[in-house]
């Protein structure tokens, strides 16, 4: 059986910047009141014009220089998101026709809320290993700031828009790269902690209903042990220690979910990867974004192992162990 890894990366973010400082002129908030309780410090904002498959596309277009391959060559296409230009079709057959992928691809959405990169990656893979698929592209791409309530100071200040890009393909002769497992889940009894309640086809009584709700304190608390006990398990699976893992890429939700998840697994903070002072909570985007980020900073090497741990609004969860 062919062995895939991820051989390339790319991703996009809005050129615009919006600041805490910023935000403070929207709402009743402040740099510090928001910093102390998230550690975001600014966030990207796409315009009109940057759809979340204009924002996919352009990652999905970086992934393929970095790979080395062509559009022609994919026959797998997946993109991760809640936020999608249209209830149909699938914002990945967007993406198809924008990037040059042609018809033998097999092309869908998958919404897992911000676990669904994760959620994505092992379909991919799952899909690759049955060999009738040879080259995939795995995107996480979302518009949230199109769901703000832009008059909640709770939600408004967390999320920010972007996406970020894989390519997976048969690893190169002599490479160490190659998928060691995943494990998804999901926490019943949950979805009204973290959702969008309105825009499906239940009815919809208000026009707020479009947008994020979300108890805080309740996320807070099952994402934190959700994550550690996905982590755990994953590598208690692979007989891997914690301490050999180069790199734990986490959804970039909360720098407190963070620092908790490290102290939890007992892993310096120094082997996480974090950019959710500079991004914000980009949801499905936020694990490709800094994998890409993290690979062009050299913070990724040939070899490394490294973990890609989530969680998001079901609530799902899920890890990700992958050598480079």
């Amino acid at each position: 059986m062919t062995a895939h890894a991820i051989i390339g990366s790319g991703s996009f973010t809005p050129t615009r910047v919006v600041t805490n400082e910023d935000m403070s002129r929207i709402v009743d908030t402040s740099d510090e009141w928001i910093v102390t309780r998230t550690g975001i410090r600014e966030r990207r904002l796409a315009s009109e014009t940057e759809s979340t498959s204009y924002m996919a596309a352009a990652a999905a277009s970086a992934a393929l220089i970095d790979a080395g391959v062509k559009a022609e060559q994919i026959d797998l296409l997946i993109i991760a998101t809640f936020t999608p230009d249209l209830p149909m079709p699938a914002t990945a057959c967007l993406v198809q026709t924008m990037i040059g992928i042609p018809s033998k691809a097999a092309c869908f959405d998958i919404n897992a809320a911000c676990t669904g990169f994760v959620y994505a990656l092992d379909t991919a893979w799952a899909m690759l290993a049955s060999g009738r698929y040879q080259h995939a592209v795995v995107i996480g791409a979302e518009k949230i700031s199109s769901l703000i309530n832009w008059n909640d100071r709770t939600t408004c200040v967390l999320f920010g828009d972007g996406a970020g890009a894989v390519v997976i393909g048969p690893a190169p002769s002599g490479s160490t790269g190659r998928f060691i497992g995943s494990k998804l889940g999901a926490i019943p009894g949950t979805s009204a902690v973290l959702m969008v309640p309105g825009g499906g086809s239940s009815p919809v009584q208000t026009d707020a209903a479009r947008f994020i709700t979300m108890k805080g304190k309740e996320v807070f608390k099952l994402a934190v042990r959700a994550m550690d006990d996905v982590a755990r398990d994953i590598l208690a699976a692979h007989g891997i220690a914690a301490d050999d893992v180069a790199c734990i890429i986490p959804h970039q939700a909360n720098r407190r979910i963070i620092d908790a998840i490290a102290q939890y697994l007992e892993v310096p903070i120094e082997r996480f990867f974090i950019n959710v002072d500079r991004y914000g909570n980009t949801s499905a985007a936020s694990i490709p974004i800094a994998l890409d980020e993290a690979r062009r900073a050299g913070r990724i090497k040939s070899g490394d192992l490294v973990l890609l741990v989530a969680f998001g609004a079901g609530l799902t969860y899920g890890a990700t162990l992958v050598r480079f």
